[in-house]
């Protein structure tokens, strides 16, 4: 239980207030509505129904501690925007102008939030991304937060690890050119890969949806490459592994992926195939500290499946919000902005506290992971 938690269920008479605890209290208070949006339909489902999954229980568990502000409940309302912009921007309207929610979580994807962001900030509602990756997204304006890490602080010490571990010299680069989280991921592993001295030999592109992507492979095997680096979603990136074992790729020249990546669906998918693949994350299952594994127990028991990345940020972003909503001691947006900068909370992620640009500080770590089995690990 957090020191949150602790703290707030000894103030309301509230005890043993844990995942699969006692019923919640009854808290009739008016609610505190918050809107999420996410991508609970299409390819993007993958992330965001895991998303959804880690908030509900999330909201469950600061309900049973008393809720907010002095005993008022969270009331969590989700749209679905399937991945798309139009679809986003209509849904953080609809959750603004008729929900009149306090804050809004979400949306899934970076392309989305470059869309919906504007439309909080003049209407000044906070909006915090939980799987947001990209260059530039808090850049949109003053109540625009994510507690995702940037790939620009994740992807360096990933190649960083495949440099000194495997002796990597010589890479093709993979990458999505018409989705925002893809191509700046291309951007951060361009950049990387220079400072360290790595060579790339070829950049190869493809669309959103493309499933073929055999020729971008076959070129990549005759060059003679010590690993493949991609920034993609987790359904190309799943079918490039694929393929890449298809047209001869042989499994000696790994894989290095970014945050899409971070998906049990990847392997799942991939299976085989996705073993020797390195990705970055600030979060893995087996992380071995006692609240993320109460975490890790109680999703189990909610879903009957493991949480993911996505999974653990949302979890900890509703914790972050609702003390935040407490903190300000009122709804109004700007209030609980300010709050939010004040952030200090202790969560399945470690310590997180935002920096000056609303994205996560300098407390987060990187952890280096490899897939084994249809499963991502630590790399020892």
């Amino acid at each position: 239980m957090s020191l949150w938690k602790m703290s707030l269920a000894a103030a309301l008479g509230v005890v043993g207030v844990v995942s699969g605890g006692p019923t919640a209290p009854a808290l009739a208070a008016e609610p505190v509505t918050i809107g999420s949006i996410e991508a609970l339909s299409g390819p993007a489902s993958r992330y965001g129904l895991a998303i959804r999954a880690g908030l509900e229980l999330a909201v469950d568990e600061v309900n049973a501690a008393g809720g907010v502000l002095s005993g008022r409940p969270l009331r969590l309302l989700f749209e679905d925007s399937a991945g798309q912009k139009d679809q986003a921007i209509n849904a953080a309207r609809k959750l603004i102008g008729r929900d009149k929610v306090a804050a809004i979580i979400g949306p899934t994807l970076s392309t989305e939030m470059f869309a919906v962001g504007p439309v909080a900030v003049e209407r000044q509602v906070p909006i915090i991304g939980t799987s947001n990756t990209a260059n530039g997204i808090t850049d949109i304006g003053p109540f625009v937060f994510r507690t995702s890490m940037p790939e620009a602080d994740v992807i360096p010490v990933t190649l960083k690890a495949a440099q000194a571990r495997f002796g990597v010299k010589r890479v093709a680069v993979m990458y999505g050119n018409d989705d925002a989280f893809t191509k700046s991921g291309y951007d951060v592993f361009k950049a990387a890969l220079a400072t360290l001295g790595i060579e790339i030999v070829t950049t190869e592109t493809f669309g959103a949806k493309d499933t073929d992507f055999s020729a971008q492979l076959t070129k990549i095997k005759s060059l003679n490459v010590d690993a493949v680096v991609v920034s993609a979603l987790v359904e190309a990136a799943s079918g490039i592994l694929l393929q890449a074992r298809q047209v001869g790729i042989p499994e000696t020249v790994f894989f290095i992926g970014g945050n899409g990546f971070n998906s049990p669906k990847f392997g799942e998918i991939a299976a085989a195939a996705a073993d020797g693949t390195l990705v970055g994350s600030p979060w893995f299952v087996g992380k071995p500290d006692p609240a993320n594994q109460k975490f890790v127990a109680a999703f189990k028991a909610r879903t009957g499946s493991e949480p993911d990345q996505f999974a653990a940020q949302a979890y900890d972003t509703l914790f972050i919000l609702a003390e935040a909503i407490s903190r300000a001691g009122a709804t109004t947006g700007d209030n609980i902005r300010q709050a939010l900068l004040r952030t200090s909370h202790m969560g399945v992620l470690g310590p997180f506290a935002f920096n000056d640009n609303r994205s996560p500080g300098a407390t987060q770590g990187v952890v280096v992971l490899i897939s084994k089995g249809g499963k991502f690990e630590a790399l020892k």
